[in-house]
């Protein structure tokens, strides 16, 4: 009977709490990695004036806080520095 309980039994467990450290240890790191992502900035919004159209993404930003890029000498106004590159890509 004991050495039914040390052969089998005993192994069992440890078998057991190895595979639960792993699988938790597994989920943490998963966990943490969803975690890391950066918050994405919020531009600032303006409480009036005129608005113009991003040409790349179509979207209506505010003048004032609009970023913007001089283009064959008028100025052309985009929602993020992220359409002002990919404009300047594109042309």
């Amino acid at each position: 009977m004991i050495r039914l309980f040390f052969r089998v039994v005993i192994p069992l467990l440890l078998l057991f709490w190895l595979l639960r450290g792993f699988v938790r240890s597994i989920l943490a790191g998963m966990n943490s990695q969803v975690a890391v992502k950066p918050a994405r900035p919020v531009p600032p919004v303006s409480a009036g004036g005129e608005l113009k159209k991003d040409p790349v993404c179509g979207t209506y930003v505010s003048a004032d806080t609009s970023v913007t890029k001089k283009i064959d000498g008028r100025i052309v106004h985009f929602c993020s520095p992220a359409c002002r590159d990919k404009y300047r890509a594109a042309s």
